[in-house]
C-alpha cells in the first residue's frame, strides 16, 4: 500500500523541521521543499528563513530524516505579489502586512499547487494553528500556544485549500516543539527563529523603502489638527498611525501621528485621544466559510500583536463596517482586520480607513 505523500514547506527553522519529523513518524511519505528568495545572508543584520543558511539547514534536516529535499526559486513571485505591494502601500502612507500576502499568494497558492503537481495529497507548514471539522466545513482555529498562534496571518485560506493542508504544530507549545527536535536529534533544535519580514535585510524597514522609493519620498509638513504647521517630516512612508517617537517635534506634551495624507503629503499630530477610534471600514473581505450577511457581534483583531476586541460587524456596500464596543488605539490603513468567534477564524480583510 502506497503511503500518503505530503510536501512540507521547510525554512530551515525548528518549527518546519519538527513538522516534517512528526509527519514522517506518523507514516507519511514526506518531501521537503524550501522556498528560495535569493536572499544573501552576508547582507543581513537579522536571522531569516529562506536565505542560504536556511536552505542548508533544511537540507541537513531532510538528510537526517531520510527524506527528499528540493529548493524552489520563488523570487519572481515574491517580487510580483509581495514586494511590489509592500512598496506601493508604504509610498501611499499605508502599512501593509506582507506575511499575509506571502501566505495568500506564495505558500498556499503557488507552493500548494506545486505540491499537488508532485502527486502530494497535502502541503504542511510549521504554522502554529489548527484545522478542525465543523458544521459549515473545515474551520481554522487558534493554536494551543496562544503566544505563538499565527491564525491572524492565515485568514485568507479557503475551504478548497484547507482540505489539502496539515498544521502539525497546532497542539504543541514552542517549548514542546524544541524538545521534540532534540528527541529527533535535529541540529536546529535551539536555532533562533526568524524575525519580522524575511526580505528586509534589517529590522528597520526604512533603509529598504528608501533604496527602492528614492524619487517618491519627499519631505512635507507636519501639522496639528487645526492645520497649524509644526515642522517637517522626512516622507509619509516613514511614519505610522499612533507613532510617538522620532517625530522631531517638541511641544512639551506627548503627541502622536493621527493622520497620514499622501495626497497633500502631510502628517497630522494630536493627543492620544485623537488616535483612539471606534469605527473602521474593511475592504477586500474574505471568509473561510460562510460570509457575513447581517450585523453580528464578533471579536476583531486589527494587527498581529493586538488583542482582539468586541465589535459589531455589518455589511456596508461591498465592504464591512466595524464598530468596536470600546475605542481602539492606532487603527492603521493597510493592516488586516481579522474576525474571530471564540478560537475560530471566520475571515477578514484590509483596513481601508478609520472613521470618526
Amino acid at each position: 500500500m502506497n503511503k500518503v505523500r505530503v510536501v512540507v514547506a521547510m525554512s530551515g527553522g525548528v518549527d518546519s523541521s519538527v513538522a516534517a519529523a512528526l509527519l514522517k513518524e506518523q507514516g507519511y511519505e514526506v518531501i521537503g521543499i524550501t522556498m528560495c528568495f535569493n536572499l544573501k545572508d552576508a547582507d543581513r543584520k537579522k536571522p531569516a528563513c529562506c536565505g542560504i543558511q536556511g536552505i542548508e539547514d533544511a537540507r541537513r534536516v531532510c538528510h537526517k530524516l531520510g527524506i527528499k529535499h528540493y529548493v524552489l526559486n520563488m523570487q519572481k513571485a515574491l517580487n510580483e505579489h509581495v514586494i511590489k505591494d509592500f512598496l506601493a502601500e508604504y509610498a501611499s502612507g499605508r502599512k501593509p502586512n506582507p506575511c499575509v500576502r506571502c501566505n495568500q499568494y506564495l505558500k498556499f497558492d503557488y507552493l500548494l499547487k506545486k505540491a499537488l503537481s508532485l502527486d502530494a495529497k497535502y502541503l504542511a507548514t510549521g504554522h502554529y494553528v489548527r484545522i478542525v471539522k465543523g458544521r459549515g466545513g473545515l474551520q481554522l482555529r487558534k493554536a494551543k500556544d496562544l503566544h505563538k498562534d499565527q491564525s491572524y496571518f492565515l485568514y485568507r485560506l479557503s475551504q478548497n485549500q484547507l482540505k489539502h493542508l496539515i498544521f502539525p504544530l497546532g497542539d504543541y507549545t514552542k517549548t514542546q516543539v524544541r524538545e521534540i527536535a532534540r528527541k529527533f536529534g535535529l541540529a536546529v533544535a535551539d536555532k533562533v527563529g526568524s524575525q519580522e519580514i524575511c526580505f528586509l535585510p534589517e529590522v528597520d524597514y526604512r533603509p529598504f523603502i528608501k533604496s527602492y522609493l528614492k524619487d517618491k519620498i519627499k519631505s512635507g509638513e507636519i501639522v496639528d489638527k487645526k492645520g497649524n504647521i509644526l515642522g517637517l517630516h522626512k516622507g509619509v512612508a516613514f511614519y505610522t498611525i499612533g507613532q510617538r517617537e522620532g517625530l522631531g517635534i517638541a511641544l512639551g506634551y506627548p503627541v502622536y501621528v493621527t493622520k497620514i495624507n499622501p495626497k497633500t503629503n502631510e502628517l497630522t499630530l494630536g493627543g492620544k485621544e485623537d488616535v483612539l477610534k471606534k469605527q473602521l471600514l474593511v475592504k477586500g473581505v474574505h471568509f473561510i466559510s460562510k460570509p457575513i450577511k447581517k450585523r453580528v457581534v464578533l471579536k476583531v483583531r486589527i494587527r498581529y500583536n493586538h488583542k482582539e476586541a468586541g465589535a459589531e460587524v455589518a455589511a456596508f456596500k461591498n465592504k464591512l463596517k466595524i464598530i468596536f464596543k470600546h475605542p481602539q488605539f492606532a487603527i492603521t490603513p493597510g493592516q488586516s482586520a481579522v474576525f474571530y468567534s471564540g478560537d475560530n477564524v471566520l475571515g477578514g480583510g484590509i483596513i481601508e480607513k478609520a472613521l470618526d
